[in-house]
């Protein structure tokens, strides 16, 4: 493997020495060419050079690579924090194919990951001063570990962008290193069956790639080791927060105007009073379910993450109504501290399982047995408690 950073350029020929060069592209368009010197016809695509990232080509024999840098400039960081945040985080992609980081060779590992640009980055800037081949699925903007359950990081899509892009002409070896938590999509086998290519999985995390490829592709105990840390759940907090508020701004004025109605005070009287009280009680739900439960995950009680989210439920709920402690007086008052002990967890365990599919101990038929029995208790719940909140604005 080269790995200095003045490496010669690659010649205009690489991989194979046998046979006619295949016509370049610059733009990215679709080349037809015989393979293997059996006369079928494949289509090779690669992607295109106007790409923001993209700072330069390399020639192969397969068409023009788009050479891309280590080096995260403002953009790309800039484009990282929106997606955090939700903003236009479905838009954050690459083209698929292949591209070249520094000046590799025929030897050069090929690297595989997905087209969610935040991958992307993370890959690229995890390889300083190297040379290597990225090999880009089209996962449809979802990060490798969510994509290899859902199937988009599959042995179908590897073998196609294998040959799509020419990669048996521009590579002699035949080797893949594979992210680790891409194992749920890929059937190692099948990939060497159908393309040649032998799958080698490498660290869990991009920083540790350079001394897993030093190593001879070996990696050590820790490489293997996925941990949940406070900052690593934290970090996926804030596109889950959006979401949930943007459904919130919609929802939080229509509780507002309702508490207004009923009763025997006047309706601005009653909006200041159980309307704001219910605006109020909605966002801490929110906050409960997005936000804390993810950070106490490992010291809520239960395994399942709906049971963990009406822990934390409870427990807000149980803080709230301390503030309203005076309207156990009357039967309004009483129906609606019962509606938000309904309401509270009902939305907080639903906001909580939105997180698990970024754990360490669920699994895709885990969560869809959760999902099965959770969520129409959620939804019975929720529609019980807003049932009972209406209901006490015309209890007298």
């Amino acid at each position: 493997m080269n790995q200095e950073k003045d490496s010669p350029a690659v010649l205009e020929t690489v991989g194979f020495q046998t046979g006619q060069p295949l016509t370049g592209s610059a733009t990215g368009e679709t080349l037809t060419t015989s393979c293997c010197g059996q006369g079928g016809k494949n289509q090779l695509s690669l992607p295109s050079l106007n790409q923001p990232f993209v700072e330069g080509s390399i020639q192969t024999r397969v068409g023009t690579v788009a050479r891309i840098s280590s080096t995260l400039v403002r953009a790309d960081r800039w484009g990282g924090i929106k997606a955090r945040w939700g903003v236009g985080r479905m838009r954050y992609i690459i083209e698929p194919g292949l591209y070249a980081i520094g000046s590799p060779d025929d030897q050069a590992p090929v690297l595989v990951t997905g087209n969610y640009k935040m991958s992307f980055d993370q890959l690229r800037e995890a390889l300083p001063g190297r040379h290597a081949w990225l090999l880009v699925l089209d996962t449809k903007g979802v990060n490798v570990w969510c994509a290899a359950g859902k199937g988009t990081f599959g042995t179908e899509e590897l073998v196609r962008r294998i040959e799509s892009n020419g990669l048996a002409h521009i590579v002699a070896h035949r080797q893949l290193i594979l992210p680790q938590l891409s194992g749920p999509g890929i059937a190692a086998h099948k990939v060497k069956k159908l393309s040649g290519f032998k799958v080698v999985y490498g660290p869990i995390k991009a920083t540790d790639l350079p001394a897993f490829l030093d190593a001879g592709l070996k990696a050590t105990p820790e490489m293997r080791l996925k941990t949940f840390t406070i900052r690593e759940r934290a970090v996926l907090i804030p596109v889950e927060l959006v979401s949930a508020l943007k459904w919130a701004l919609i929802i939080l004025p229509a509780f507002f105007f309702l508490g207004g109605l009923g009763g025997q005070a006047g309706f601005w009287s009653s909006a200041l009073n159980y309307g704001l009280f219910a605006v109020v009680a909605m966002l801490f739900a929110v906050a409960a379910g997005a936000v804390l439960t993810p950070i106490l995950l490992p010291w809520l009680p239960g395994r399942a993450f709906s049971v963990k989210g009406l822990t934390m439920g409870l427990i807000t709920v149980l803080i709230l109504t301390t503030f309203r402690a005076g309207n156990f007086s009357d039967w309004a008052g009483r129906v609606e501290i019962l509606a938000w002990f309904l309401l509270i967890p009902a939305i907080t365990a639903f906001l909580a399982m939105n997180f698990t599919g970024a754990s360490t101990y669920t699994s895709l038929s885990g969560v869809k047995k959760e999902m099965k029995w959770a969520v129409p208790m959620e939804i019975a719940a929720g529609a019980a408690g807003l049932f009972f909140w209406l209901g006490s604005r015309f209890v007298i």
